[in-house]
């Protein structure tokens, strides 16, 4: 399989999650011929395949449809939680419409039959690669939105605190700021005091109750 420009260096992580023994082995040795891939954990069923993908954070998931222990879906949804850049190919002895729109409805990229073809398990592999680069280049951008909102707004947070503003302006910008689990206490301790002086109770409570239960985290 010819390797994409720029990532000759770099090969993609993968797990092969299969109750059947044999089915692991044919998939791990047809994914060996193909050179940037790499096999970094093998599963028997779906609760292994979650616990393993937590430990390894495979770029790819290869996963049955029916497991012990826990489905395909039910996996690759407990894994996205963790790492939502990750990539997954479901595999099934059977194609089933209403299997496969609830697959692609969670985000599995791609769908394959048993027994595929080696064509088929490269052309699966490159079109999920090519998702989950353009899924990590969108998280990479949120973040750095994220968090030049969260300057932006500190830095307005900073000015009025130091002017004592308790209008509705500086209430939305300390709400944003709390909104965040891990916002800084000076930011709740701030918000806290607008709300006292604006005789907002019930705001007030709320906020009191957000703040206990980070500290009790």
């Amino acid at each position: 399989m010819t390797q994409p420009e720029g990532t000759q260096n770099k090969k993609m992580r993968v797990l092969i999650a299969d109750d059947i023994q044999e089915t692991r082995r044919n998939t791990r040795l047809m994914l060996a011929t193909i050179d940037n891939v790499e096999v970094v954990a093998i599963a028997s069923n779906g609760l292994q395949a979650v616990q393993l993908a937590q430990e390894h954070h495979p770029d790819i998931v290869f996963l049955d449809i029916n497991m012990p222990e826990m489905d395909g879906l039910t996996a690759y949804s407990e894994i996205l939680k963790v790492y939502p850049d990750t990539g997954c190919v479901i595999i099934s002895a059977e194609k089933d419409t209403t299997t496969l729109r609830t697959a692609m409805s969670i985000g599995v990229q791609e769908y394959l039959i048993k027994p595929f073809t080696m064509e088929e398990l490269e052309v699966a592999v490159a079109k999920v690669h090519q998702r989950v680069e353009q899924t990590r280049e969108k998280l990479l951008q949120d973040t750095q939105l994220r968090n030049q909102r969260e300057a932006y707004l500190a830095q307005l947070a900073t000015e009025y605190a130091k002017a004592r503003r308790t209008d509705d302006k500086a209430i939305e910008v300390f709400e944003q700021l709390t909104e965040n689990p891990n916002s800084e206490m000076r930011w709740i301790q701030n918000l806290a005091m607008i709300y006292i002086v604006r005789k907002k109770w019930g705001r007030l409570k709320v906020l009191a109750e957000k703040a206990e239960g980070r500290n009790n985290k």
